[in-house]
Formats: C-alpha cells, structure tokens, sequence
C-alpha cells in the first residue's frame, strides 16, 4: 500500500483539545513495508517532521503551520507473546489507541495497566511522553520497544537502552528523530473481573476530580517537585477563569477546557497567566507537559 499523503491537514480535527490551525501535509504509515516510502519522504520533504499521536497531549496554533506531519495506523497487536517468570509479556503497535491496549487487558486478566484509565492517547504517545497515572508510569512495564528511523531502519531496544524520566523517554544512542513502532509491555496474570473493578475505581476518582468527557489536553503543567501543579494554580485563582472560549477547569485547575469555538491564543494567555501567578505567589516556576505547536 503506498505511503497516504494529505495536504493540509486541520490539528483541530486531530487533537483531544480541537485546536489547530493546518499543516502543510500529513503522512499516514499503515505498514512496515510504508517504511521505506516514508524514509524517501522524510528525505525530499523540507519541513520539520511531527510524529503525531491520538493528539490528546497537544496545543496547536490557530494558524497554518509549517510541519509535516507523520501519523501511524492500523498497526497490530496486542498479543501475548512470552512468560517471563510470573510476568506476561504483551507487545502491540504503536499506533494502538491506549483505551483499547486496556480493554484488551481487562478482558485476557491481565494488569498492570489500570492505573492509566481514562487516558486518550496512543500507546506510542504514552511511551514518548512516559506517560503516567495513579501511580502507575508505562515506561514502569515496557521491557522493549522498537523504533524506526531515516538512518538506522527498524530496532528494538532494550528497557536498559531507554531512559524514561517524568514525562520524558530517550532512546539512548539514538541519534536524531525516531518514531515508535511496537511497544512490548510486562503485565501479570490476573482475574478479569478485578481488573474491571480496579479501572472502574479508577475513572470513578478520575471522573468525580478531572474533566474526562471535556475536550481538554490532559494536564497543562508538569507537577513541581513534591508538590501539584493543580494546586498551586488552584489556589493562585485560576480553577475556572475563562478567557474566550477557553478555560481552566472548575473541576481541576491543571486542564484547560475548550468550551467550543476556543483559540489557541486565549489557552497560551492562560497558560501565561498561571505560570505567572504561581511564580509570584508561591516562587515556583511550572513546566509545561502540554506540546505547544
């Protein structure tokens, strides 16, 4: 199948938050074989590349942007594939939306993952933002993942090749961009029933504190050491105040809401004026976990 292309792709038909203006052209990588037709895009393309995800971790600008997008599709998985010790090993593709990685888990029994219910994305944006919920961070149970680039082609790596920080993944001794393939994953053997139970625990928490059926971006800022972002934006007066059509949540102060019809320009005010109240209130200076685009 020959490698999609799109010109002028929308970031608002294609993030959680529905913000974003057009890119100049987007490619949609299906196979591995696509690999080979993206390598010799990538090589006569002039824009800089943006792997794009599920979009659930993103703000993207209200006006035409100078990317090239590269999203994957259809890839396979999941599937158990190996025992190790009283580990279940699991691998899927990258692509993979991650409710989906949990559903397929809850109903084999296996967990380890309930941890990260109600989070949107794909399982390879999880694995390049780290992501992390409730205790639980996916590069925790990834023992392998394969990435491919321009240069180097398909590799797997080892969990020892890989450095996951908060928020952060690296490929060690990858030079350059890479884009997630497969993910391979340590889950246990559990009853399906209890995982059910644990997940709905979890979304109940998530849906009593956090504006899960919002068009949101996940948490604005990264949590300061030893302390909440939402916190401290909470009590700087920022849980609810609106600019446009665009938020801080009155259920958590750490997500931004599109109320419908919301500008990227109003979101990056706010976001301006929560770390700048933060900063002089409390001295402390909040990272973004949001990809500003």
């Amino acid at each position: 199948m020959p490698l999609e292309l799109t010109a002028n792709p929308l970031l608002r038909e294609r993030t959680t938050l529905r913000l974003g203006g057009p890119a100049v052209v987007e490619a949609v990588v299906r196979e591995a074989a696509d690999l080979d037709e993206l390598s010799a895009f990538l090589t006569r393309e002039t824009l800089p590349p943006f792997v794009l995800g599920a979009g659930s971790n993103l703000l993207a600008g209200d006006g035409p942007l100078e990317l090239a997008l590269v999203r994957v599709a259809d890839c396979p998985g999941p599937e158990r594939v190996e025992r190790d010790g009283e580990a279940i090993i699991v691998r899927c593709g990258a692509g993979l939306r991650l409710p989906g990685l949990l559903g397929w888990a809850q109903r084999a029994g296996f967990s380890g993952l309930e941890g990260m219910t109600g989070i949107p994305g794909t399982v390879g944006g999880a694995v390049a933002m780290n992501a992390g919920s409730y205790g639980v961070e996916i590069g925790d149970l990834v023992t392998r993942v394969r990435i491919w680039s321009p240069t180097g082609g398909l590799a797997w790596l080892d969990r020892g090749q890989c450095v996951f920080d908060y928020r952060h993944f690296t490929p060690a001794g990858t030079p350059g961009k890479c884009l997630i393939w497969e993910v391979e994953l340590s889950l246990r053997e559990s009853d399906p029933k209890g995982v059910r139970r644990a997940m709905r625990d979890v979304y109940e928490k998530k849906k009593a504190n956090q504006p899960v059926t919002a068009r949101t971006a996940g948490c604005v800022f990264k949590n300061p050491p030893a302390d909440s972002a939402g916190r401290l934006l909470d009590k700087a007066g920022l849980k609810g105040v609106r600019l446009g059509h665009m938020a801080f949540s009155d259920k958590h102060a750490n997500f931004l809401v599109n109320l419908g019809g919301g500008k990227a320009a109003d979101a990056l005010e706010l976001m301006d004026m929560g770390r700048r109240r933060v900063l002089e209130q409390f001295g402390i200076t909040l990272e973004p976990e949001v990809i500003v685009l």
